[in-house]
């Protein structure tokens, strides 16, 4: 076991190497940077450019020089806990981030609760009442849910709130919240807008979760151990829960290395389309501008995340499933 973190941990490191050089590459192959598209921006509305700021600003950042030297200077910076500068927004990445990171947290957290909240009990239902016309009416729902795209599940009720109810269901709090200070205000102002996402986001999720558990549960019901323990008297309930939805969630325990990049990324087109103050937004915003450190930092943290998250799930694996074995040899 030993062995197998460290080793694991070890490997981690040119893992994240290379994606960071990914990460740069993708950024830098569109041609120019964000400076000459900031240029041209100001030129198109006619405006002057002072392009000795800008000379300036491309050295002290180390934009003037060859791209095998920016990305050491990045890839130094973020070694040593500097997120870089983000020049569309004019402050420190860090800064940036701020209650944006927040806000991401709050609503994939609670989409992920309650699409766990939602899918288990119904996907376990499912499976133990195969073929029975709940079982259809539950399978016809996950399919739906399946086939309608977030963003358009969000325009959908952003238009019904609006022409029937007359209500704005957009944003993630009131106005008035949006550069004030946490309060209990504005809490209580996310919690009453938070709904709407977490339906919007989880939908699919929670579809696409209940058809697999049900298809992973249904696997392990028709096994033989699941047989020989009905016919040795063991009650419904203790036989549906020691082993068979033990091994039915694997699958589940090894997506946490993606489930941990969504908590801080969240869902970036729903979040366009309900206009939210999430990640999601300025994640886009960032790519389109060529604004390097602000995307690369940002996407460089969210592969950290993967990576952490896929270790995290191999140990927990190992820990649900004692058929997993994490050291190499032949068990006799």
């Amino acid at each position: 076991m030993l062995n197998f973190v460290v080793r694991r941990l070890l490997i981690m490191i040119p893992t994240l190497l290379v994606i960071s050089l990914i990460i740069f590459i993708i950024i830098k192959l569109p041609p120019g940077d964000y400076f000459s598209t900031y240029i041209a921006e100001l030129q198109s509305q006619g405006e002057a450019v002072d392009l000795q700021k800008i000379a300036f600003l491309k050295a002290q950042y180390g934009f003037d020089k060859p791209d095998w030297q920016q990305y050491l200077y990045w890839v130094g910076g973020l070694l040593q806990g500097d997120l870089g500068y983000s020049f569309e927004y004019n402050l420190p990445v860090s800064a940036v981030v701020g209650d944006k990171l927040y806000l991401t947290v709050i609503v994939s957290v609670a989409t992920i609760i309650f699409t766990y909240l939602v899918a288990f009990p119904i996907g376990i239902y499912s499976a133990t009442h195969q073929y029975s016309w709940s079982d259809h009416s539950l399978t016809f729902l996950g399919f739906l849910g399946l086939a309608t795209p977030n963003f358009l599940l969000a325009l959908v009720l952003l238009y019904f709130a609006n022409v029937y109810f007359g209500l704005s269901i957009g944003g993630l709090m009131e106005p008035r919240y949006m550069d004030a200070p946490w309060s209990a205000g504005k809490i209580l102002s996310v919690l009453e807008h938070l709904w709407i996402p977490v339906i919007v986001i989880g939908l699919a999720g929670t579809a696409g979760m209940i058809r697999r558990l049900r298809a992973n549960l249904l696997d392990e019901l028709q096994k033989q151990y699941v047989t020989t323990a009905r016919a040795k008297g063991v009650p419904p309930f203790k036989a549906l829960m020691k082993y068979p939805l033990r091994m039915a969630l694997n699958p589940f325990i090894s997506d946490i290395g993606l489930l941990l990049p969504h908590v801080i990324s969240g869902a970036a087109v729903v979040s366009v389309v309900l206009s939210l103050p999430t990640t999601g937004p300025m994640l886009l915003d960032a790519l389109r501008s060529q604004d390097m450190y602000l995307a690369g930092s940002f996407l460089m943290f969210m592969a950290s995340l993967t990576v952490i998250g896929v270790f995290i799930s191999d140990l927990a694996l190992a820990a649900l499933d004692p058929r997993i074995r994490l050291s190499g040899g032949v068990t006799r």
